[in-house]
């Protein structure tokens, strides 16, 4: 989402969920591109949605706002894609984006986890009302703050699914020191729906860890989701150069490790989830 909205004129450090209200053409028109290139799981754009995000950029007052015409937007785009569909053709998945407040809990840093979950439950709960199917917590290094994504999103809803997917961007291990065997087993525990990593330093990275969640929790749920290969910053922006080819053939490596959900990150351009849908449908 990130990488499209640049394309289509935001700057970088400008707050992508104003958009949501400023330029929802411009939003709609990036979900209209994936939903044609096949993919069916979509994430809205309101990844910095919790009101610490919001808030440096001055917007913390308008979170029920910004994160409620994020899902509404994507729900528009897709009934208007069903309308065209052919008859029988699946619903997609309108995903409720969460993603981390950008600080440490206590004890190692100042937010209190019942302030995360207090922000998180006001997040989960403006997605929902926008029309959320699931709530799709990503990008997480800590797991005292997927705990308190994961409570925050069911005191919102006690039976709305929950996806949950962590960075393995450190030596195999999350920022925090997580690992992946680790992540799974309390993630089962808490009930997940799914789980599994996003982002990082591209597919292998990524396929090493879902191997290892497999192998932690075999019945589980996996989602693979990696960058389109390792970020480059040449020039001033940040150019990720796994081919449409490459992003494919990883899909099926990763279908192979075990995950049943499979889609691309930073960088993955409608014309990589196309190339990846084609693989796996083949």
């Amino acid at each position: 989402m990130g990488t499209m909205l640049q394309q289509a004129g935001l700057n970088p450090g400008d707050p992508p969920m104003l958009w949501n209200v400023d330029h929802p053409d411009r939003v709609r028109k990036v979900h209209r591109a994936y939903l044609e290139a096949g993919a069916r799981i979509l994430l809205t754009n309101t990844f910095n949605g919790t009101r610490f995000r919001l808030s440096k950029h001055g917007l913390e007052g308008r979170e029920d706002e910004l994160n409620r015409a994020g899902a509404q937007i994507l729900r528009a785009e897709i009934d208007d894609f069903l309308k065209k569909a052919a008859p029988g053709t699946p619903a997609p998945v309108v995903a409720g984006d969460i993603g981390p407040t950008g600080e440490l809990l206590a004890p190692l840093g100042k937010l209190h986890p019942a302030d995360a979950a207090d922000a998180f439950t006001r997040q989960a709960a403006a997605l929902i009302d926008g029309g959320a199917d699931v709530i799709w917590i990503e990008t997480m290094a800590d797991m005292s703050e997927v705990q308190a994504a994961v409570e925050g999103t069911r005191r919102a809803s006690p039976d709305v699914p929950i996806i949950v997917t962590m960075t393995f961007d450190t030596h195999g291990r999350t920022m925090m020191g997580v690992k992946p065997e680790a992540a799974a087993t309390s993630l089962s525990e808490w009930g997940a729906a799914a789980m599994g990593g996003n982002c990082g330093n591209g597919p292998d990275e990524m396929l090493a860890a879902i191997q290892k969640m497999h192998a932690a929790v075999p019945g589980a749920l996996l989602v693979a989701k990696s960058n389109a290969g390792m970020p480059e910053f040449v020039d001033g922006k940040t150019v990720y150069r796994a081919s449409p080819e490459t992003m494919a053939l990883s899909a099926l490596q990763m279908r192979e490790a075990g995950a049943r959900i499979i889609g691309g990150c930073c960088g993955t351009t409608p014309e990589h989830i196309a190339a990846m849908a084609r693989a796996v449908q083949a």
